[in-house]
């Protein structure tokens, strides 16, 4: 009886007594003895605190953890002043629990109206909702949002991030949405493609930018041509980039998302991230998951509420938009505090040094033989290279020097390099890394 419940006799009898069961197996007689368990669980003996501690220690140091990194591609290396991490550790904000009862939840609910209308002014959209999973996460959940009962079709930009495209097929693949992928020209969408493709059965086209290859596409002529057709137009957005470059609302988006890690989240081995969604007050009611709003409690003071939750917890599940239930409220209180902490000139300048340091880097490696720049367009932080030697090889050499080098491509880009600079590369490390590949395509 003990593994069931491990207190005294006399609680467990308490308890039995008190739901009218006599024993255990009559708590369970529900349960069809077939797919009960019979014997103890195939578990190894506890450790102590002491024991479980160096067991991790050790596992751990199977991580290589790069102080240089040269690698982007959907998630990148920037500063984050220490008063973040020193905020949103704090006892109270530590949950990812949702904020359903208004009045004792108003300093989380607060936090979220705040992140969503710093999402807002980064935009320039009109409402925000309170997160979602992550970037690829928020974008297929834009292209739910635009599908309608004769628009069933997806236009999808073929320079967006490979991990994003097949989050939004996989969303998709039983939902009745066709997705057609665009072909690229010149490592940016092709745009004669695009006004062949696109009709009265689109229901939106979705665009990154800057694109998975860094390259800055002609945002407002395809927002020209997607509405000309009726179709709304999804912008995967790099947060940090929208200081220097024109925002979503004003390339014509109808729908604003993208990966919110840059805004303070740390590499950590992949997650947790951040997906942000934002849109104009005409699709606001179609926004999945949670949106904060302010009120004025009976008082007259100030007050946050949860609101416009179209979600199945909250609404019949057949009228639902969106099934995204679990809360990022941590996650988005960091790209918040990271914001309000950076202010609109520390994120110019994070923006500014980040693409100014991607051009220097891009011609010292483009001055390399066999490294010459595989696109010729306006980027931002990233670029592609050609690599006259294995990728492989040339990763492995810098690895040994403590450098995580670029993205090695696939596809038509086999063989090639995606290369990602921010504010944290020095010219010391970006000269450095020129020598080292210079040594190696001579040896």
């Amino acid at each position: 009886m003990g593994k069931y419940f491990p207190h005294t006799s006399m609680d467990r009898t308490e308890m039995l007594q008190t739901i009218g069961c006599s024993s255990i197996e009559e708590l369970f007689i529900n349960i069809p003895q077939e797919v009960r368990l019979t014997k103890e669980l195939d578990l190894p003996e506890g450790l102590s605190e002491s024991q479980v501690k160096r067991k991790m220690e050790v596992i751990s140091k199977k991580n290589k953890v790069f102080d240089t990194i040269f690698r982007g591609a959907g998630a990148y290396n920037h500063y984050i002043p220490s008063a973040v991490k020193s905020i949103t550790s704090k006892e109270e904000f530590v949950t990812a629990y949702t904020p359903y009862q208004a009045e004792i939840s108003q300093g989380i609910l607060q936090s979220i109206f705040e992140y969503q209308t710093m999402i807002c002014e980064l935009t320039g959209m009109e409402v925000s909702n309170a997160s979602v999973y992550d970037g690829a996460t928020a974008a297929a959940e834009a292209v739910v949002m635009c599908k309608e009962k004769k628009r069933t079709k997806v236009l999808l930009s073929g320079t967006t991030n490979p991990q994003v495209i097949e989050t939004i097929q996989t969303y998709c693949k039983w939902i009745g949405v066709e997705i057609i992928t665009l072909p690229d020209k010149n490592g940016v969408t092709d745009l004669d493609a695009l006004r062949q493709a696109v009709n009265n059965e689109t229901a939106c086209v979705y665009l990154q930018q800057p694109n998975f290859f860094g390259q800055i596409e002609d945002a407002e002529t395809i927002a020209k041509i997607t509405h000309e057709a009726g179709a709304k137009l999804i912008m995967g957005c790099n947060p940090i980039s929208l200081a220097v470059i024109k925002t979503p609302a004003e390339f014509g988006a109808d729908i604003a998302v993208g990966e919110g890690q840059p805004l303070g989240l740390p590499l950590s081995f992949g997650g947790p991230y951040l997906g942000f969604m934002a849109t104009t007050e005409k699709l606001m009611r179609r926004l999945p998951g949670r949106i904060v709003g302010e009120t004025k409690d009976v008082h007259g003071n100030r007050a946050f509420v949860l609101t416009l939750q179209a979600r199945e917890q909250h609404i019949r599940r057949e009228n639902a938009s969106s099934n995204i239930c679990s809360n990022q409220a941590l996650c988005a209180m960091t790209a918040a505090v990271y914001l309000s902490t950076m202010g609109k000139d520390g994120l110019y300048q994070a923006a500014v040094q980040s693409m100014s340091k991607a051009h220097y880097l891009s011609e010292k490696l483009s001055s390399l033989a066999g490294f010459e720049l595989v696109y010729t367009g306006s980027f931002f932080h990233e670029f592609v290279t050609r690599c006259p030697k294995s990728v492989d090889e040339v990763m492995t050499a810098l690895e040994k020097e403590g450098i995580l080098g670029g993205y090695s491509l696939d596809g038509e880009n086999q063989g090639n390099i995606l290369w990602c600079v921010t504010e944290m590369n020095s010219k010391e490390e970006m000269d450095r890394l020129v020598d080292i590949l210079r040594e190696v395509t001579r040896s």
